[in-house]
Order: C-alpha cells, then sequence, then structure tokens
C-alpha cells in the first residue's frame, strides 16, 4: 500500500486512524505557469470507518520543504484542525514557517489563514488568499492498488481495493517562488501530536509504500517518530537485506537501488516534467514502481489503473464518494 496503515501490524499509526499520513504529491501546475502543486492526504477511515472522517483535533499536519539539499526543512506548512461542531463541520488554520522555525514539529510561524471550512461535501472549498491556493476536505482516495492480491503472496484479483475510500485531502498551490530559488526541492510529511508536553511524531513519511515493504512491525513507531536526515545511518544495512532477499539483488546493487529512497524523502526537480520518483502526480502507478523494485523487476505490476474522477482542475482529487 501507499503510506495507509504505517503503524505496526498493518494498523494506523497511534492505532488512529485520523492520524494516519496516507499520500503525498508534488507535480507543476496544469494551468498556472510557475507554480507547484502539493498535496498530503491524511486519514485511513476507509479501512476503519469508526474513526471517522475528521481529522484528529490539535494535531499537527505538517509538510517539510528542504530547498538546499540538505536533508532539513526550509519551509514548512502546517494544519491545525479545530474540534468538529455539533453539526459535524469542522475548520483548518494554516500556518507557514521558513528558516529554523520550519524544522520544528509545533505549528510554528506566520498564520497564513484561520478557521477555514474543511469541505465535507462534493465541492471543494477553493480558498485563494495572497500567494496561497487552498481545498482542505474529503476527497476520493486516489491510491489505487489490489492490495489483497498483494496481501496474498502476489495473487491478483482485478480488484482496486481503493475503490471507493474517501481520505481527508489538503491541497496547495503556491508560487515556485515559494519553495526556494533551486528547482529542486524535497519534500515530506508527518503527523505530530503532544503527549505529556512534548510534541511526537506519529507518522511520518514521502515515498509511497516503504515502512509496509522495508520495516519490520516492531520497528515502525520509531520510523514513524524519525528524521530523514538519519534515514540512511539507520535502515540503509538493514533495507539493504531486504532487497537481497525479496529481489535477489547483490549487495552493491541493492544499495544503489536504495539511494532513490533513502533518505526518505520525495525529490521534485521542478525543471523536468513531474513523474514518480521526480514529484509524484495522482495517476503515477506507484504501486507497481514499488513491487518492480522489490522483486529487481520481477513482478511487473498489480494489473490496476488510476481512477476516473481525477479533476483536471485544482484540487485535481474527485469528489468523495458516498
Amino acid at each position: 500500500m501507499s503510506h495507509h496503515l504505517s503503524g505496526p501490524n498493518l494498523r494506523p499509526p497511534a492505532e488512529d486512524a485520523r492520524l494516519d499520513l496516507t499520500d503525498l504529491f508534488a507535480f507543476q501546475s496544469p494551468d498556472r505557469q510557475g507554480h507547484t502543486v502539493l498535496i498530503m492526504d491524511l486519514n485511513s477511515y476507509g479501512f476503519d470507518p469508526s474513526a471517522g472522517p475528521h481529522p484528529y483535533p490539535g494535531a499537527v499536519y505538517r509538510l517539510s520543504v528542504d530547498t538546499d539539499g540538505d536533508v532539513r526543512a526550509d519551509v514548512a506548512f502546517s494544519f491545525v484542525f479545530s474540534e468538529p461542531d455539533a453539526g459535524g463541520g469542522q475548520t483548518v488554520t494554516v500556518y507557514h514557517a521558513i528558516g529554523g522555525q520550519a524544522d520544528e514539529h509545533h505549528a510554528g510561524g506566520q498564520v497564513l489563514l484561520r478557521d477555514v471550512p474543511v469541505s465535507f461535501g462534493p465541492e471543494p472549498n477553493i480558498v485563494r488568499e495572497g500567494w496561497l491556493t487552498l481545498a482542505v476536505g474529503l476527497r476520493s482516495d486516489p491510491f489505487f492498488a489490489d492490495l489483497e492480491g498483494i496481501g496474498n503472496d502476489f495473487t491478483w484479483t482485478g480488484e482496486d481495493t481503493m475503490a471507493g475510500k474517501n481520505v481527508i485531502s489538503i491541497a496547495l498551490e503556491v508560487p515556485d517562488w515559494i519553495l526556494g530559488e533551486s528547482p529542486q526541492i524535497g519534500l515530506w510529511g508527518r503527523v505530530v501530536v503532544e503527549r505529556d508536553g512534548q510534541w511526537v511524531s506519529v507518522d511520518r513519511g514521502a515515498h509511497p509504500s516503504l515502512t509496509a515493504y522495508f520495516n519490520p512491525e516492531d520497528a515502525k513507531d520509531a520510523y514513524n517518530a524519525g528524521e530523514p536526515i538519519d534515514d540512511v545511518v539507520k535502515y540503509r544495512d538493514a533495507w539493504v537485506k531486504v532487497l537481497e532477499h525479496t529481489g535477489g539483488y547483490a549487495p552493491e546493487e541493492a544499495a544503489k537501488a536504495l539511494e532513490t529512497v533513502l533518505p526518505d524523502v520525495l525529490r521534485f526537480d521542478r525543471s523536468k516534467p513531474a513523474g514518480y520518483p521526480n514529484g509524484r502526480r495522482l495517476d503515477d502507478d506507484v504501486t507497481d514502481a514499488r513491487l518492480q523494485f522489490i522483486s529487481n523487476g520481477k513482478i511487473q505490476g498489480d494489473g490496476i489503473g488510476p481512477h476516473t474522477d481525477l479533476l483536471p482542475g485544482f484540487p485535481y482529487t474527485g469528489p468523495p464518494h458516498a
């Protein structure tokens, strides 16, 4: 799977689907030259309906941007949701941090928008304020995969597990200069909660389907709490062994292959067309890419194609399913 159920034993992080970061996308705006689209999807309640569609109130959902290649955040957008009201409505406040504040876990920096209504109906609530275009709400999950087939030793069912599922989607469209002068940026998402006065990361990721395939169950919480800058030292040797086992890679070959995904930062050279692993479009078949990666090309894909409800314009994800 992409980044759904990224806690131990195919459970959501911290045993709460609302805290599950599910996907990260980055591509050039098809409508506005010189603008970049960033989408962070969350809340895997489709697998745990009891969690409900509302994001976790007070948690910090953070999208980090490395603008200089040092694997530390130089720009960050943080999103903090209110408690749902009696009618089921909810709002979100958006923060923009740069410099040292961008590398912190709490929601710091400038408040760009306060108490923006989250959309739960078919029409997105698109807000334009200064250089920021924003839409936050319940949308059709764009991820596609035969998860049952993957879990059954790659015996394909022909069914898209994600068909009919919804997520909370946070979509931004910003001018390129907001993300740094260089066209090359790195991105990752994170979900942080406050525990005993400390901000604790319960989920994080950028590349699809890494922790599900590479980390043993007892290592997933530590991975979610970690920093991308430490990934190579902490995980390369263990992940080399995974690739040796799953794909018959030679050790040197595996180490080279892992340079694409370690550290766990989604690289996006905006001077080149987006397409995973250079950024990620909503219709990129990342499931096939990961299956080919772990199997060293022996498994070509699951036969599932992109969803047909994607929109040609902002916020690009389809309307939510009933």
